[in-house]
């Protein structure tokens, strides 16, 4: 089949591609804290992405090398795992580019024999049974592939790739558009999905025939190019010519030489030859066409004259042989081009060394140095010495080549001599016997850099205090411009803009809190608002009241004195009178309660009696809710023994009553027995009585438990009644010991304290946490790292307890991570506390992006890290800041996180008060502590400098806020490290897989995780935690393994030392038997059992079914599958929006269909019918109400309205009867929740975007929450799961962040790059809550094997610090500096913010660059007219800093503000008129959409052939004024930031740059001086200061850090700053491939036709993301509309009046979706 008779199937693959690439998700592709899945690289993908590299040259290979090795480090720093793959039919895509294809060669050797990086180069292509077979068994997550190729033959090659993938279920990732900074990578991610699969499914022949075809047609295209340059000396006979022109060269050099030598001589030799061949073959061709003569003659060059061209290529291979790159670094740039006449030759040399590198490994027994095989050769230097030859050699020029140079050059031709055997090549010298010139003619031939020169700009001076003290000792090593400089001059205040006359740019804007949405007016004395205020509260107090069972306690203020708590309480003796009649009258009042409780048992023993003979489990229960309930010790006692006798007789009976053939028991009736033996004598040592330890021997006895027995009762009574013969008839069959590790571990008793703590009145804190609230008592800062739900947040609570009972004045914040959880803690606050407060004063507030309420005058301040920001960096708002007395940080390790990291480390910085640091996963919490001491000394010494300035004041008479101050003061400076690892419950792991087409759960093993590799290298993960059971499991397959196991009886579980004989034992027993066995096995890999290890590991593994190929339409089934077992409620973990809500969705329409399946089939009719009646009925009511009225009510009429009435009611009961859903088709459990409080979490929905979904949903028990709901919506859903209404949640990772949401089972049920071992772990925490289950489940569904065992196994990482400082950010501190309530305070926390970065602790290198970059910034604000010289705020500063979410847009737009642009663009329709036409609205909204809210589609989707129905989708560029202005600003942003990177270059490690980053291969040495010929070649020294060496081989220069858009790549690379840290706007994108990539149109579009639904069709976004894009562009217009009102004083400004109108009508628009 031809490749045109194919065009349908890959047209259709092509659309599919081009269908997926705007959906395409563009994120990192390394999560927030640096754990990588395995990925792929497709190597032909990985080549074409640097080929096209702008600032890469054609032939420069170094520089090649040098770009690829600079990507991978950086995937390797970020955390990458992969392997590169490099298939073989992929070579045929580069017929006609044989440069290529030996460039290609030469990196999949370099790769392989000079990186570690694992290269995969045996698979034919895509479609071959090996590479599926290679998927299948290594699970990659995505593979890097590109889009588009170099020809549309390759692009095909790269479809398949990506359609091939998604069918194995691995995603694709674009080599396109990535964008990388420190710790992430960016690029387009296009998920695996069912569709996809599906496609290939049904097209799989049809895609394997277009595959053939396609390789089919390459071969025929490599055979046409191949034949005009050798003939019919195709394939097999080039290599043997290879071959033997290697064996030739062995015989030559057989002591080995170094791969540019033999390359270099192989292939002159061999392209000689082979050019010889073709003159001789073209001459006799020409002989037999006569009239072709001519035209042989012209295109076809002499042999001598390629010799030439051969002998200056062995002169520049010895110039890379002798020169260093610092020297190679300065060669002049030629700008002419070979002639076309040489190309023949040139094509037919790189193929011959594509095949000399393709048969290396014919060099295997010879000593051959591949290191430099990303060096063979350098066009650049060529061309340069080419020219010298033919232009400055022939004019007079005569350098000499120098000794060394000269030597080797002769013994490299000498050896081409002798290898080309069959003619005469000519001698060394002289290099040009013939006359031709290679290069074309150009009147520039060589680039002029000396004009290049980078503008010195030099630094103008500043006088500020901030700027000495932080920058102060690099001042001194600065270019400063003199004072009377012209660029200081004109420094004079910018001319603005005549209609800006009239604003005052220098006021003071409100801030964010201000224009934050308040709830209530906190001042209105309002009914209407005071009503709202009341219903806010109380709901909030039922929202809290879900949270947790607490009451609610009222605080009393009052002095506290410091109190030791360790040591005991003094004497009854020292006790007062008051306090003898209180212990008296709570000795009564217990003894009251005691007596209620005796007689509430004795009425409840009988039915509970009853309960247990019918069903022993629901009695059990009974009986523990009653315990639960109950307080006294002595009737507890009673309960349990009354327990233990029932348990005991249930035992005899379904012994006695199991038949002869019958061996297995129920081994929950003996569970319950040892459980009530565990509390008895755990719980109430002093209550037993001698009758009751004989109950408990016998018990033992009964279950074949003798020598406990024996040891609790040594007497022979206890088994007097048990005849020998009948004991194996109740005896349980197993030890005691293995009994309840196997049966009882998730009810093994915890060690906890019982001597109750004072500063705890709910429960008995545990050893760390007494260390907490001693943290909190001491007025310390910690850094508290415990697992989900081990109860670390109660100090919060007690924190603000302490904090509330101080004074009426003292602020505790808490900042959480997400609104969610903001709205979660202020309920839980509210339902904890209440206290008496001053007029104006109350207990919580909350503040977010969103809105806020009460937040200035509360004592709790709930908020997220970005509000909190901007109330410490607000000048004015100091004296509130002061007040704070403890900042509580909850998730702190979101310190590492994506979005917003840099702003966690502002707070934790900049807080002078003491903190809590809240976190269930840090790796490295000893260096975070460090950090965290580090900023609290310089706290110390701050606060001590202000101390002294405070006594001189006081002394001088100022006394106002001492008594306020001293409080605040009264602090530790100590921050403690608070380290607990064990969790309460344990988790059990299972995988679900499909048999027979059901789902099924196999138990996963902890230990099947490991490798014995891992073992050996790390031990165990300190959190691989085996349950009691998994211990147990773990010791069997041991014994199993090694047979002569000489520790087998010792560790047996009935010998262990911590076991042995004991009737109780408990949890941490059962860790020390963990621990051992662990350190067993590391034992057996260290000590050379290595294969009984593995052995081991093997059997633990499970034997899992098959992944169905649409494992989405198997969700519905898993649901239900965990219903039967009892394993609801369960949370579902998604991380798309649309597949979160999808998945639920699906589970409900599973349920109506299943209700649709089991409805009678008149049913309906039945509906039907009563439905048509109740119509009747209501309108006979209606006419008789007419008929009363009129007769004035006569008592048989009333009869007859009473009857209707009645009928009414009856129909009504039937139809909700008829319609109501059936138990079995619902998850919703009716008796969870009231149906006042039902309808009123309803209510609450009823007019929001997804109300009314969310609540058909929840009535069947099911519920979905993600980042796009809003607090309403995800409330409703937090409520009736915690209340036990919902069952079924799926959701984003959001929930994870320390919502309060219990569960018996978590399942995860989706891949992602966002699934990691951090969010793993928090997830996987919410399963079996302490004192909600004992056991916690987890589920993998359609999660690759592979990742399971990685997310299990793998530590969390380090965090590491994010580039602290953004241009906006250095403004925002200098506005603090200098307008701050109290200048001092102010100046101390901007320097700390300055100082204290965690990516330059311990970094004096990374200090000194970021020294550097705080002056840039400040430079670039003087100039900009936004700081003076003296640092103080100026301009449009406020404007900026109010936009600081959106930097560098807020510069941009407040430059086109100043220039007039939109005063230009805003006309109203006519003159007077307050009203603008639709044209400028829709312009004004295109300049936003192009400077706020951008997202880039990718640069492929452009090619796309589909019509859009309602949306434009590619936005279009800005109106040319406003780009030419854009242009102008980044200009003078790029000047700038040019010199910026000239001075810090300093900083670079010269050393590093001229290494190749990832194999190391290093290029310096002593530079070549005898050589008068490279001196003069190697010239230009001048502007290679800031780039790195390698680029400079492509002739770039400093000059061009000038041209905007320039990659980071050409940035020296150990300077550690990127092109991403200068606030640049670029007006057109391009991607790596020189493609521009449009910008989306969704806000411009949306403001058009008003559609989410339009946006989701043609713009291709989820309708969640597109929603909260929207919100978010709306939030951006309000703001800067709410600002230019401020700041300008006329009242009919037209910029002002337009985007009033614009935020008006975009707001409209928005509230109608």
């Amino acid at each position: 089949m031809g490749l045109e008779k194919c065009t349908e199937i890959l047209k259709k693959m092509s659309e599919l591609i081009l269908n997926e690439l705007p959906k395409a998700d563009y994120s990192s592709i390394f999560s927030d804290f640096v754990e990588s899945e395995f990925f792929l690289i497709d190597g032909d993908s990985l080549l074409t992405m640097f080929l096209c590299e702008r600032s890469l040259k054609q032939g420069q290979e170094l520089h090649f090398f040098y770009l690829v090795e600079r990507y991978l480090v950086d995937l390797i720093d970020k955390g990458g795992q992969f392997a590169i793959v490099f298939f073989k039919d992929a070579e045929y895509a580069y017929f006609d580019l044989p440069e290529l294809l030996s460039l290609r060669t030469a990196l999949i050797l370099h790769l392989q024999h000079n990186t570690t990086i694992d290269i995969r180069t045996t698979y034919s292509g895509c479609l071959s049974q090996e590479w599926k077979t290679f998927l299948n068994e290594s699970y990659p997550y995505f593979l890097i592939v590109a889009d588009e190729g170099l020809n549309h033959l390759q692009t095909y090659l790269f479809s398949f790739l990506i359609i091939q993938s998604w069918s194995m279920k691995v995603n694709a990732v674009l080599a396109s558009g990535q964008v990388s900074d420190i710790l992430r990578l960016y690029a387009y991610f296009m998920p695996s999905k069912s569709s996809k699969q599906k496609f290939f499914k049904e097209n799989k022949q049809q895609i394997e025939n277009a595959y053939i075809a396609l390789i089919k047609h390459l071969e025929e295209c490599r055979v046409f190019a191949f034949k005009p340059l050798f003939g019919n000396s195709i394939g097999d006979n080039m290599v043997e010519e290879a071959c033997e022109t290697i064996s030739l060269l062995k015989q030559l050099w057989p002591e080995g030489s170094d791969i540019r030598r033999v390359l270099c001589v192989t292939s002159c030799s061999l392209s000689l030859r082979m050019y010889h061949y073709f003159l001789e073959n073209r001459k006799k061709t020409t002989s037999c066409q006569k009239n072709d003569i001519q035209q042989g003659k012209s295109d076809c060059l002499s042999l001598q004259e390629m010799e030439d061209l051969c002998k200056l290529h062995c002169l520049s291979t010895v110039f890379l042989l002798h020169l260093p790159l610092s020297q190679r670094a300065c060669t002049r740039f030629i700008t002419s081009r070979w002639i076309e006449d040489i190309q023949t030759f040139l094509k037919m040399k790189k193929w011959c060394e594509y095949f000399i590198l393709n048969n290396i490994d014919t060099f295997e027994c010879w000593n051959l140095n591949l290191i430099h095989l990303c060096d063979l050769s350098d066009e650049l230097l060529l061309k340069n010495i080419a020219f010298y030859y033919e232009n400055e050699n022939v004019q007079g020029l005569h350098l000499n080549l120098g000794n060394v140079i000269m030597k080797d050059y002769e013994y490299l031709w000498n050896a081409v001599s002798m290898l080309v055997r069959k003619f005469d090549v000519g001698k060394p010298f002289p290099l040009r016997t013939t006359k031709l010139n290679f290069l074309e003619k150009n009147p520039l031939p060589i680039k002029d850099t000396s004009k290049e020169k980078m503008p010195d700009l030099g630094f103008i001076p500043m006088s500020s205090e901030v700027v000495d003290k932080f920058a102060g000792d690099i001042l001194k090593d600065l270019p400063f411009l003199k004072r009377d400089d012209p660029s200081v001059n004109s420094l004079v205040k910018h001319k603005e803009f005549d209609e800006l006359v009239h604003w005052h740019s220098h006021k003071p804007l409100s801030d964010d809190y201000d224009r934050t949405k308040c709830h209530f007016d906190e001042k209105s004395r309002d009914p209407y608002f005071l009503r709202g205020v009341q219903k806010y509260n109380v709901f909030q107090r039922f929202y809290g009241s879900s949270l947790e069972s607490i009451s609610s306690k009222i605080i009393v203020t009052q002095n506290i004195k410091p109190k030791n708590f360790s040591e005991p309480k003094s004497k009854k003796a020292n006790e007062s009178k008051a306090e003898i009649i209180t212990r008296e009258n709570k000795k009564r009042l217990f003894a009251k309660e005691e007596q209620k409780e005796e007689k509430k048992w004795n009425v409840l023993s009988f039915s509970i009696e009853e309960k247990m003979k019918e069903n022993l489990n629901s009695g059990i229960q009974n009986l523990e809710d009653f315990l639960k309930s109950c307080k006294s010790n002595s009737v507890k006692y009673r309960v349990e023994i009354f327990g233990l006798t029932a348990c005991l007789k249930a035992w005899k009976e379904h012994c006695s009553s199991q038949g002869k053939g019958e061996t297995t028991k129920d081994v929950s009736i003996a569970v319950q027995m040892i459980k009530r033996i565990h509390s008895l004598m755990e719980k109430y040592p002093e209550l037993l009585q001698e009758a009751d330890q004989q109950l408990i021997a016998r018990c033992l006895k009964y279950l074949g438990f003798d020598d406990l027995a024996s040891s609790l009762y040594p007497t022979k009574v206890a088994g007097d009644d048990i005849k020998r013969k009948i004991k194996n008839k109740y005896s349980i069959g197993i030890g005691p010991v293995r009994f309840q590790l196997q049966y009882m571990g998730h009810y093994l008793i915890r060690d906890e304290r019982k001597d109750p703590d004072p500063r705890v009145q709910d429960f008995i804190p545990d050893t760390w946490q007494r260390e907490l609230l001693d943290v909190v008592d001491n007025n310390e800062s910690a850094v508290i790292v415990a697992p989900t739900s081990s109860g670390k947040t109660y100090v919060s609570y007690y924190c603000m307890e302490k904090v509330l009972k101080e004074s009426n004045e003292g602020v505790v914040v808490y900042v959480a991570p997400t609104k969610a959880l903001v709205n979660q803690v202020a309920a839980t606050v509210h339902n904890r506390y209440t206290k008496n407060l001053p007029n104006g004063q109350c207990l919580c507030g909350v503040f977010t992006r969103d809105y806020r309420h009460n937040a200035l005058n509360c004592q709790v301040l709930i908020t997220v890290p970005a509000c909190l920001e901007i109330l410490l960096l607000a000048p004015h708002r100091q004296t509130w800041v002061k007040r704070i007395r403890y900042v509580i940080f909850d998730e702190v390790h979101c310190l590492g996180g994506e979005i917003g990291a840099e702003i966690w480390e502002h707070l934790l910085v900049m807080i002078r008060c003491p903190f809590l640091a809240l976190s269930a996963t840090i790796s490295n919490p000893e260096h975070l502590t460090e950090w965290l001491q580090s900023v609290r000394w310089y706290w110390k010494k701050e606060d001590n400098l202000m101390g002294q300035n405070t006594s001189s004041k006081r002394s001088a008479g100022c006394r106002a806020n001492f008594h306020k101050d001293c409080i605040q003061r009264r602090q530790s400076y100590k921050v403690r490290l608070v380290l607990y690892g064990e969790r309460y419950n344990d988790l059990e792991k299972h995988i679900c897989s499909i048999k027979h087409n059901d789902i099924h759960f196999d138990h996963f093993h902890p230990c099947a995780t490991l490798t014995t590799d891992h073992i050996e290298r790390y031990g165990f993960p300190s959190d691989l935690i085996l349950s009691p059971r998994e211990t147990i499991q773990l010791y069997d397959v041991m014994f199993e393994c090694w047979e002569s196991w000489p520790r087998a009886q010792e560790l047996c579980p009935e010998n262990f030392v911590h076991l042995k004989n004991k009737i109780v034992i408990k949890k941490m027993d059962a860790r020390k038997y963990e621990e051992s066995l662990k350190a067993e096995l590391i034992n057996w890999v260290r000590n050379g059992n290595v294969e009984e290890a593995k052995m081991v590991l093997r059997k633990l593994s499970p034997s899992l079914g098959v992944s169905s190929e649409n494992m989405t339409q198997m969700f519905p089934l898993l649901v239900e599958k965990l219903r039967k077992m009892e394993k609801l409620p369960a949370l579902f973990f998604l991380f798309k929006l649309g597949d979160v809500e999808q998945r639920a969705k699906s589970v409900s329409a599973f349920l109506e269909e299943k209700q649709e399946r089991e409805r009678h089939p008149k049913a309906d009719k039945e509906t039907h019918n009563m439905a048509n009646k109740l119509r009747k009925v209501k309108k006979s009511i209606e006419k008789q109400k007419i008929i009363d009225e009129k007769s004035q009510k006569k008592p048989r009429k009333m009869d007859k309205s009473l009857l209707y009435e009645a009928e009414h009611d009856n129909l009504v009961k039937m139809l909700e009867k008829n319609l109501e859903i059936p138990p079995e088709c619902t998850y919703a459990d009716q008796k969870a929740v009231g149906p006042e409080i039902l309808q009123m979490v309803f209510n609450r929905v009823k007019f929001t975007r997804k109300g009314a979904e969310l609540k058909a949903l929840a009535e069947r028990g099911i519920g979905y929450h993600h980042r796009s709901l809003n607090f309403k919506e995800k409330q409703l859903v937090e409520i009736l799961f915690r209340k036990g209404f919902i069952k079924v949640v799926t959701a984003t990772g959001t929930l994870a962040l320390g919502i309060n949401m219990p569960c018996k089972s978590v399942v995860f049920a989706q891949n992602s790059i966002y699934l990691d071992a951090l969010s793993y772990r928090q997830m996987s925490g919410r399963a079996g809550r302490r004192g909600q289950d004992l056991m916690g489940d987890v589920y993998f569904f359609d999660i690759p094997l592979p990742k399971i065992e990685k997310l299990i196994k793998s530590n969390v990482p380090e965090l590491r610090g994010q580039f602290p400082f953004r241009v906006t950010l250095v403004l925002r501190l200098m506005l603090l500096a200098s307008k701050g309530d109290d200048p001092q305070d102010a100046q101390a926390k901007v320097l700390s913010v300055l100082k204290h970065s965690l990516l330059s602790f311990k970094q004096p290198r990374t200090t000194e660059m970021l020294k550097l970059y705080f002056l840039f910034s400040l430079q670039l604000l003087v100039k900009e007219g936004y700081v003076d010289q003296e640092g103080n705020p100026m301009g449009f500063a406020g404007l900026v800093s109010h936009l600081h979410y959106h930097e560098p847009s807020n510069f941009v737009f407040v430059s086109f503000l100043v220039s007039g642009l939109f005063h230009n663009l805003c006309q109203p329709t006519h003159k007077g008129s307050k009203s603008f036409s639709q044209d400028v609205m829709e312009k004004l909204v295109l300049v936003l959409a192009n400077l706020f809210g951008r997202r880039y589609l990718p640069a492929k989707f452009q090619d796309t052939t589909v019509k859009f129905c309602q949306s434009k989708v590619f936005l279009e560029d800005l109106p040319e004024d406003f780009n030419a202005a854009l242009h102008e600003y980044n200009m003078k942003v790029t000047r700038d930031f040019a010199s910026f990177l000239l001075i810090v270059s300093k900083l670079a490690d010269m050393k590093q740059e001229y290494q190749l980053p990832l194999s190391k291969i290093d290029f310096t040495g002593k530079e070549c001086e005898d050589s008068q010929l490279v001196s003069h070649l190697m010239s230009c020294k001048e502007g290679r200061r800031a780039i790195s060496p390698f680029v400079c081989l492509s002739g770039n220069s400093d000059h061009d850090l000038l041209h905007l858009e320039t990659p980071d790549h050409v940035i020296l690379r150990t300077v550690g700053i990127s092109y991403t840290q200068a606030p640049l706007l670029w007006s057109q994108k391009y991607d790596s491939q020189g493609r521009r990539m449009p910008l989306n149109a969704y806000a411009l579009d949306f403001y058009k036709h008003g559609s989410l639904i339009g946006l989701v069709q043609d713009n291709r976004m989820n309708e969640g993301d597109a929603y909260q894009l929207l919100k978010d562009f709306l939030l951006t217009i309000k703001s800067i509309s709410v600002s230019l009102r401020e700041l300008c004083e006329c009242e009919e400004d037209n910029v002002v009046l337009a985007f009033e109108q614009l935020s008006e009508t975009f707001s409209e628009k928005l509230e109608k979706v």
